[in-house]
């Protein structure tokens, strides 16, 4: 192996690692120890602030590669011809826990694509469920707040989110997800994926649909018991999937799309942008795209997936927001939370930067770096737009079709909608030994809980499923 020169960060040659300079052989150090201060310094600030939410998680790059023609319904190119092919990095997480807590808690994961395509960056920021707890993004912070650690104690306090959870009925179909055999996957290659919200996708005569994003895991379904889990290491899922690309088993992904006219959404009996809300297979049915593909590990953990930074508002050309009230808070909170850990310029690094030229006039800021892009380069004596002195920019021919928006601009309480039906066909889908399992999920969670809380949850079974809230009345010997 070719060695190369041990150099401080200015690259002048490292004397010595091993001993700091001192006076004399037993005295103090000196403030000349430059190496020493250096190493210390750098040291101090190899952390950066984790994320709230999704801090633990784990990540890869792979391929997509599409199996249908959607050029009838997106002017996105990666979209279109058939067999074409685009690099990806997927990040997987725990939800609530910090850096601190383990891979195989009962949890909702995090599901996160970021599709490198020659018109740009496409991210797809969803989770392992199609559902969440929320529609409306005012409650997010609030359930943050309750599912991590207690304020006072730093501890996990158990009772909290039921606390939460029972006071925002909307939060009922998630749970029963949560609760259920696959709250616990057995690691990141054994469970689905969704984008959860509505997308717009828009051809090239503007003519809209919505859509959404499921992930299908070619490796089948795989879920822990309490039990199970308690007795794996805590970085259970991310060996696991270090491991399994390693050693050229290649964790894979159906990926697939539901598809809904504008007119469909305007009759159809659910909100369509409704979070805590699926659209029924039977009336939008899957329709298989393509294949993605989990193929290299990072080189360095900390540069790849600590430092990605997706944001659901990288959208490309012909996919776009829908009027779906968690996205729409989703486009600010995330880069505003990536300008935060990382700075303004989180979009240089590498994991980050688009794979095609990214011609703009923003500059400066914390860690601004053009050296090594040349497209930025050539526009480097100008800083502002419209100007006579450098290559002018054309904006782009196509923006999404305009939204069809009525309404008066004020506050709409959803409190009256129907929170419980779709849990209730989710019970009625489970074999008698998961729906055991389910209830005693549930009452595990539920010991500590204070008896409002306790009685809510079980007018909640009721609301979903007669036998769904006998079974939760009996074990909580209500």
């Amino acid at each position: 192996m070719k060695k190369c020169p041990f150099s401080l960060q200015n690259g002048s040659a490292v004397i010595d690692d091993n001993n700091s300079i001192s006076a004399g052989e037993r005295g103090a150090l000196t403030f000349d120890n430059v190496h020493l201060f250096e190493k210390l310094a750098h040291f101090n600030r190899e952390r950066i602030a984790e994320r709230v939410m999704h801090a633990r998680g784990s990540g890869a790059y792979g391929t997509f590669t599409l199996a249908k023609d959607l050029s009838a319904i997106t002017s996105a190119n990666f979209l279109h011809t058939l067999g074409n092919t685009t690099k990806v990095f997927v990040r997987f997480s725990t939800v609530g826990g910090g850096q601190d807590s383990s891979d195989n808690v009962r949890d909702i994961r995090g599901f996160s694509v970021r599709f490198y395509t020659e018109e740009g960056n496409f991210d797809l920021v969803g989770n392992n469920t199609p559902v969440f707890f929320l529609r409306d993004p005012i409650n997010f912070p609030d359930l943050a707040h309750a599912v991590k650690k207690d304020p006072r104690t730093n501890i996990p306090n158990g009772n909290r989110p039921f606390q939460f959870w029972a006071r925002l009925p909307q939060s009922f179909h998630q749970l029963t997800i949560l609760m259920s055999d696959r709250g616990i996957p057995y690691s990141y290659r054994y469970m689905h994926g969704f984008g959860s919200h509505t997308f717009g996708m828009y051809n090239d005569k503007n003519e809209l649909v919505w859509v959404k994003w499921h992930l299908k895991s070619n490796q089948g379904i795989k879920n822990l018991t309490d039990a199970e889990a308690a007795r794996l290491a805590v970085f259970h899922a991310q060996k696991d999937l270090v491991d399994a690309i390693d050693n050229g088993e290649y964790p894979s992904w159906q990926v697939k799309l539901q598809v809904m006219t504008q007119k469909e959404a305007e009759t159809y009996q659910v909100n369509p942008f409704d979070l805590t809300k699926v659209w029924p297979h039977k009336d939008f049915p899957l329709i298989e795209i393509g294949t993605l593909e989990l193929n290299k590990n990072v080189d360095n953990y900390f540069m790849e997936v600590e430092q990605v930074a997706f944001n659901p508002g990288n959208f490309v050309n012909g996919i776009c927001a829908s009027p779906d009230k968690m996205l729409q808070a989703r486009l600010f909170a995330y880069p505003d939370a990536q300008r935060y850990r990382l700075g303004v310029n989180y979009n240089q690094l590498s994991v980050n930067k688009p794979r095609c030229p990214v011609y703009n006039y923003q500059r400066d800021g914390l860690m601004a770096d053009f050296s090594s892009d040349e497209h930025r380069k050539e526009m480097s004596g100008i800083n502002f737009y419209p100007n006579a002195e450098s290559k002018q920019l054309h904006l782009g021919e196509q923006a999404p079709p305009a939204l069809n928006l009525s309404g008066q601009n004020r506050i709409y309480d959803t409190g009256s909608e129907d929170n419980f039906s779709q849990a209730g066909d989710l019970f009625r889908l489970l074999t008698e030994e998961q729906r055991v399992e389910l209830i005693n999920n549930f009452a595990n969670g539920l010991h500590l809980a204070d008896l409002e809380t306790k009685k809510l949850m079980i007018s909640y079974a009721y609301a979903a499923d007669n036998e769904y809230g006998e079974m939760l009345k009996k074990i909580l010997a209500m």
